[in-house]
């Protein structure tokens, strides 16, 4: 999936459909047929819903600092929202806490980010009775997005800070929700650029250097910002900044970010007095 720019990817969509751009690219590029394509990217579809499926509240990270909140989310006596959005954070921490357990999840585009595309792909699903075909074509929109911003800018919280990892993440499922909800090419960009704009400058600080605290729960916010995003554009809404600039002014912050906010676990929440004593008590194997 060789896409250098989102515009690249627009001019390759007015010949044939965005996910099938992206798809003949990945053949291309990975020098395999259209059959070994989509059985790799239905593969991933398919762990994405067994890492929800296999979830059990009773499972807790090696730490002990994560488990059991997505069904604390699902039983909840009073939800705010319920009914879909409800689903949608639920499926977020399911999978977020899959990733800290150590179980089998998918990168979307990493570990860190993994609950963000599940979190919006399988309540909708479930809502409006998708074929898993059609899940599928999404994920190769998603793909084709998250090419262009790991090509332009960064994936890597290392790199770019969680701007980097919940934020692509968040843009990759704003532009799969637009083209599942039979949205337009453009109005995927605006959605991928609404989404990363909205997290801009958002920082990478694991307490205790653990992809635990903050990140499951940050799953959750960007598949929300996803669903806003995606809500906006397919409304009209669009993206006052072209959605390249938006990725090329993501490298930019994230090359100001210093390195204590950068995955380090020295800045952010990390440095703060209770996540310190965390981080001691688990040396010290108290915890």
């Amino acid at each position: 999936m060789s896409f250098q720019s989102v515009e690249g990817l627009l001019q390759a969509a007015r010949e044939l459909p965005l996910w099938e751009a992206v798809l003949e690219h990945d053949c291309r590029e990975e020098g395999i047929s259209r059959e070994d394509s989509l059985s790799r990217m239905t593969a991933l579809w398919q762990a994405m819903k067994a890492a929800v499926a296999d979830y059990d509240p009773a499972r807790r990270s090696a730490s002990g600092l994560v488990g059991g909140a997505a069904a604390r989310v699902e039983s909840s006596p009073r939800p705010i929202v319920g009914g879909f959005v409800s689903q949608v954070i639920a499926a977020a921490l399911k999978t977020g806490e899959c990733n800290a357990c150590m179980r089998r999840i998918v990168a979307a585009p990493t570990a860190g980010a993994s609950g963000v595309l599940p979190a919006v792909l399988l309540p909708y699903q479930d809502k409006y009775h998708t074929p898993d075909g059609e899940m599928v074509e999404a994920l190769y929109a998603a793909a084709g997005f998250g090419q262009v911003i790991a090509a332009r800018a960064s994936i890597s919280g290392a790199e770019g800070g969680c701007q980097a990892e919940i934020g692509s993440a968040s843009a990759m499922a704003a532009a799969a929700l637009v083209s599942l909800h039979g949205g337009t090419p453009e109005q995927m960009a605006h959605a991928c650029a609404m989404a990363l704009k909205n997290l801009l400058g958002l920082v990478c600080d694991p307490v205790a250097g653990l992809v635990e605290v903050p990140c499951v729960k940050r799953n959750v916010a960007g598949a929300m910002n996803a669903l806003a995003c995606a809500e906006m554009a397919l409304a009209g809404v669009e993206s006052a900044i072209p959605c390249d600039e938006v990725i090329d002014a993501m490298r930019s912050v994230g090359a100001l970010l210093p390195d204590s906010l950068r995955e380090t676990g020295k800045g952010g929440l990390a440095a703060t007095p209770t996540a310190l004593r965390t981080a001691q008590r688990l040396r010290d194997g108290e915890i």
